[in-house]
C-alpha cells in the first residue's frame, strides 16, 4: 500500500470503522451508567447554601486550598494541555470546514500562528505532566497502564497534526494519514478508557453535588 493508498483509507474505510465503534462504545457506555439508576431518598432535602451539583462543578474545578503550591506541574500543567488541546481542535481552521462538511455548522478560526503556538505549548506542558508523573515515586505507583495510554492516545494526534501541517520529518501525505490515524485510535479507545471524562467529567461532578446537596453536604 503506498501512501496515497494508505491516506485513502484512513479517510475513508479506517475512518467509518472507528467512527462506528466510537458509537457503539458511547453507546454502550452510557446504558450501562443510566441503568444503574438512583435510589429514591426518602430523607427530606436539606439544602444547605452552597451544597448543589452547580456548586459542585464549579468547586472541583478549582485546586483544593493548598494543592496548587503542593502540586503545580499537575494543576497547572493540567488545564493548560486541556485548554490547548481544545483551541487546537476546534478553532485550527481545517477542523471547522472538517465539522462544517459533516454537519453544516461553522464557526470563526484562529490564525494559524495562534494554532501552532498553542499546540507547541500544549504539547510541551504534556511532556512536562508526564516527566513529573514519571519522577514523582507516589504518582508513578499510583498510574496505570491506562493512564500512559491516555497520554500517548492524546498527545499522538496533537503531534502528528503538528508535523504534517509543518511538513516535518515525513512526506505531508504520509504525515496527514498518520495523523487521521491516530485520531482514529484515539475515538476508539475513548469509551473504553479513562478518556471518557470527556463525556462525564460535569455529569459526575453535577450528580455526586447534587445527591450531597440535597443533604446539605457541600463537595
Amino acid at each position: 500500500m503506498n501512501e496515497i493508498q494508505f491516506l485513502t483509507w484512513v479517510r475513508g474505510t479506517g475512518l467509518n470503522i472507528a467512527l462506528g465503534l466510537f458509537l457503539l462504545g458511547m453507546l454502550w457506555r452510557l446504558i450501562e451508567i443510566y441503568t444503574l439508576g438512583r435510589k429514591q431518598d426518602l430523607a427530606p432535602a436539606r439544602n444547605a447554601a452552597g451544597a448543589s451539583g452547580w456548586h459542585t462543578i464549579a468547586r472541583r474545578s478549582l485546586p483544593p486550598p493548598g494543592m496548587l503550591k503542593r502540586s503545580p506541574v499537575s494543576y497547572v500543567g493540567g488545564y493548560i494541555f486541556h485548554i490547548g488541546l481544545f483551541i487546537a481542535v476546534f478553532f485550527f481552521a481545517p477542523h471547522i470546514k472538517l465539522v462544517e462538511s459533516l454537519l453544516g455548522i461553522s464557526w470563526p478560526g484562529l490564525p494559524s500562528q495562534v494554532i501552532d503556538a498553542v499546540t507547541v505549548v500544549t504539547l510541551a506542558t504534556m511532556v512536562l505532566v508526564l516527566a513529573d508523573r514519571i519522577n514523582k515515586p507516589v504518582k508513578r505507583y499510583l498510574s496505570t497502564f491506562g493512564d500512559y495510554l491516555a497520554w500517548a492516545l492524546t498527545f499522538l494526534p496533537l503531534l502528528t497534526g503538528y508535523l504534517a501541517v509543518k511538513h516535518l520529518v515525513l512526506p505531508y501525505t504520509t504525515m496527514l494519514a498518520l495523523h487521521i490515524l491516530s485520531v482514529e485510535l484515539l475515538l476508539i479507545a475513548l469509551p473504553f478508557t479513562k478518556l471518557i471524562h470527556v463525556f462525564t467529567l460535569f455529569a459526575s461532578r453535577w450528580y455526586n453535588g447534587d445527591i450531597n446537596g440535597r443533604r446539605g453536604v457541600p463537595v
